[in-house]
Order: structure tokens, then sequence, then C-alpha cells
């Protein structure tokens, strides 16, 4: 029997799939790989390919010691196909085909939806690589330069999960689709990414933060909803990269924490008890509190329209045909198939926002953002905590879900951080309130130095509480080539 907890380095391609046994899938992928390593070397981290870094490799999937720490050079980097143990007996948990075994093969009515939910989410793993491929030259640290080489070799990973289910299971066309994968880029004028927030850059170390904070979240909460999936080899990849996506939250989070705690203690060491005295707060060289929310409102809008339009005719067709389900689907208590059930969403109804009763079945997208929003405001509220034991007179908030939307019921409608409907004069007067403006940008941009002595932070930042893999604060994370 295949021994799917441990990874097998037998092959060029670590793998707990038995691609040893496998030699179409075996060739198909490592024709696949020269192609893959031309993109890494061409839109990976730029200037830091020769760097010795340490880096953290999966040799198992056992949620416990599931991975090894060590120096790699990034183009060296094993990436592989790690599925999560089969569960024996496993059922299809929600649709049409409900209690049913789980498929491990492609049903052949619903082979053309699955490839796009396959390609959909194997574009956004490339695309947060290309977007942050120049942050490593103005990284604030060794440790944060370490995390961002992490985040962006597992985002590689991820396009590896998705590219296998897409040879093994999709033919000439799933080989096609992989190639697609390595050919788009992200902001290309002709070729972009599929999805907005893809497209768009990641100039500095605190939109970087708010990328795997909020987008990255966005990516934790279509995982769940595909671990779900009745066809059970794309529920057991996503199980897997949800182990690896929480290091990617964790990243956003506590950056985005040590931002917020540096900045109240230069105030309180400057005497400074206005956080909205802008220009004070920012000659000590850190980022104020008005600037920080309005990255906060950027990306979180940003993330929400990630999620499609509220109600959807094609969320119901994937829940219905067993292939994507919801935000921590068994655990729901109710029929698993929502045939009668409604669930309320937000519309814009004659100028006013108001909450109308939609069949659940075509409102699952606004579900699995409302989870989201639960989920984001937990580590705002945490944020929050860092704030007030400061004794810095400021909260975070997040947006109300109308403002500053390209996607679904709010789509192009002018609406306050609250909620408030305005007229597009007044919008476009009040932006720079609620959005970051040139003006914010340039700032941001001017304290993104290079810091690289081990155990040293930028000025802006604060250290965090402990290192990776347990090691001392002066630990020298990257190894940088001069």
């Amino acid at each position: 029997m295949l021994d799917t907890m441990n990874v097998n380095y037998d092959t060029s391609i670590p793998n707990n799939v038995g691609l040893s046994e496998d030699r179409r899938i075996l060739k198909a992928l490592e024709r696949w790989h020269p192609g893959y390593l031309d993109w890494w070397q061409d839109m990976g981290p730029e200037g830091f390919q020769e760097s010795l870094v340490y880096l953290r490799t999966a040799v198992a999937v056992d949620p416990k010691g599931w991975a090894k720490f060590d120096y790699v050079r990034m183009p060296e980097y094993r990436w592989g196909i790690l599925l999560a143990p089969q569960e024996e007996g496993r059922v299809v948990p929600f649709g049409e085909h409900y209690g049913e075994p789980a498929w491990q093969e492609v049903p052949g009515e619903y082979r053309a939806m699955l490839r796009r939910l396959l390609v959909i989410q194997g574009d956004t793993e490339p695309a947060s690589v290309e977007q942050q491929r120049h942050l490593g030259t103005t990284a604030p640290s060794l440790y944060d330069m370490r995390n961002l080489f992490q985040v962006n070799v597992e985002e590689g990973r991820h396009l590896w999960a998705m590219v296998y289910l897409l040879q093994k299971y999709f033919g000439s066309d799933g080989r096609e689709e992989a190639n697609g994968l390595l050919q788009r880029r992200s902001g290309d004028a002709d070729k972009p990414r599929m999805l907005g927030a893809f497209n768009e850059a990641t100039p500095d170390w605190l939109s970087f933060f708010m990328f795997t904070f909020f987008t990255d979240r966005d990516g934790k909460m279509q995982l769940e909803a595909l671990a779900q999936s009745g066809f059970d080899p794309l529920s057991r990849t996503c199980r897997f990269m949800l182990t690896e996506e929480a290091h990617h939250m964790f990243v956003g989070e506590t950056g985005v924490g040590r931002t917020i705690q540096r900045t109240c203690e230069a105030m309180n060491d400057a005497d400074i008890t206005d956080p909205t005295d802008v220009e004070k707060v920012r000659a000590l060289g850190v980022i104020d509190m008005p600037t920080l929310q309005k990255k906060v409102n950027l990306h979180y809008t940003l993330s929400l329209d990630l999620f499609g339009s509220e109600v959807s005719t094609n969320a119901a067709n994937a829940f219905n045909s067993g292939l994507k389900g919801r935000f921590h689907e068994t655990r729901i208590d109710d029929d698993h198939r929502l045939l009668d059930a409604t669930y309320p969403v937000l519309k814009l109804v004659d100028g006013k926002v108001e909450t109308v009763d939609e069949p659940a079945l075509s409102a699952l997208n606004m579900r699995l953002r409302d989870d989201y929003a639960n989920d984001a405001g937990k580590g705002v509220e945490r944020w929050n905590k860092i704030i007030a034991k400061t004794g810095v007179d400021f909260r975070i908030e997040l947006p109300h879900p109308a403002f500053h939307r390209h996607i679904g019921e709010f789509a192009g409608a002018n609406a306050t951080p609250d909620g408030e409907i305005i007229s597009e004069a007044e919008w476009l007067e009040r932006r720079d309130e609620w959005l970051p403006s040139d003006g914010d940008a340039d700032f941001i941009d001017s304290l993104m130095k290079p810091v690289w002595e081990p155990g040293q932070f930028a000025g802006w930042i604060a250290p965090p509480k402990v290192g990776i893999d347990n090691h001392p604060g002066d630990f020298e994370y990257v190894k940088i080539e001069v």
C-alpha cells in the first residue's frame, strides 16, 4: 500500500502520490519542470537566486513534524506533489451527490467545471510570486526577507499542486492549461492573471504584509471550500495546502502587528498623544495610524472582490455538483443540499444598502465572504489589542462591504467606509481620506531601505517576539551573495 504520510525523494519531483509507478504523469511533469524553472528564474525573487535561504521543506504530511529547516538556494528547492492522507470511506459531503462515495476520478459531466476551478486557483499562486519579486531588495530585516522567500517557494509548490491535478486527470487539455499557467503574467497588458487583485502591484513591505493577511486569507477560504470537494484528490491537495497557507497569514498578521507596535512605541517615546497628527508621527520615521487604516481599506476591499458576485449561478452549480462546498461544510448543521434555504445578502436598492433574503444555493459567495470577514475581523482585533496595550487612542476598523468595490452588488457604488452612499463628486473629493494617496505611497516608499545585518531591523518595524525555528534574534536567515 502507498505510504501517503511520507514524501518520496526518489524522483526529481518529491511526492507522496506514487509518481515512480505512474510513469506517464512523471514524464509529463518532468517535461513541465524546465519551463517552471525558467519562469522561476525570470519571475521569482529578483537578485537572490544564488543566496542560501533558511527554508522549511516538506518531508511528510503529518501535521506534527511535517517539515525540516535548512539552507537552500531557491532554484534548488524541492517543490513537489503532496496530498493529505486519504480518508477511508469518505463521502461527498454536500450537493446532489450528498452521501455518495467520494470520487477518485473526475465525473465526466463535471469535467469542464472542475478544470476551470483548478485553473483559477492555480493562476493565483504564481501571480503572487510575480507581484512580490522585487521586495527582497528593500527587506527590513533578514528575518522578513526569509519569510518572504518562504511564502514565495510555497506559492510555487501550490502551483505544482494544481498542475499535478491538471496533468493527471485532464490529459492534453490539462497539459495545455498547465503550460498557460506559466505564460500569463501579473499586471501584463496582453496576458494578465485571471483575477483582478493578482494584477495589482505590491510596491512595498506594508503592502506585502496587508496582502498576506487579507488576500492570502481569501486563499484560505477558497482552499477550505475546495477541501470539502467530492473529488477526493482535490480535497486532499487543498487540505495539505492549508497547512502551508497558515504561515502566509502569520507573516501578514505579525508584519502589520509589528508595524503598529513600532509606531505606538515611537509615539510614546516622543510624547505624541494624537495619532492623527500625521506630520509629527511621520517625522519619527514610522507609519502613522491613518495611513495604516487606509491600507486596510484598500487591501480588504480588493480581497472582497475575489469572492465574485454575491449571487452566483456558477457557485450554485459548483455546490450542487459536489465540487466546491462551504467553509467548514461538515460542521454546518443543515441538509447540505440547500434546497429550500435562504441567506441574507446585502444589496443596493433604490440608492440604499438593504438586506435581502436570497436562495442560499445562489448566495454561496456571500456566505463565504461573510465567513472571511469574520475571520479577518478577529485578526484586526488582535492588532487593536496591540494599540490598546500601548495606550494610543486609535482603533483600526474594517470598512463596510459597499466601500470601494469593483465586483458584485456594489461595483461602482460611491460609498463611505461606513456604508453611506454619496455622490460621485463627494467621493472624488474625499477619496484620499479613505484610500492611500500618491503622497502616502511616496512616504511609505521613503522608509523602504534595506536592513540586511543579522539581528537588525528597519526603524519602522519592531522585531518579532520569537525567531523562525526558535533561532536567536541575530540568526543569519539569508546568506546574501555580494
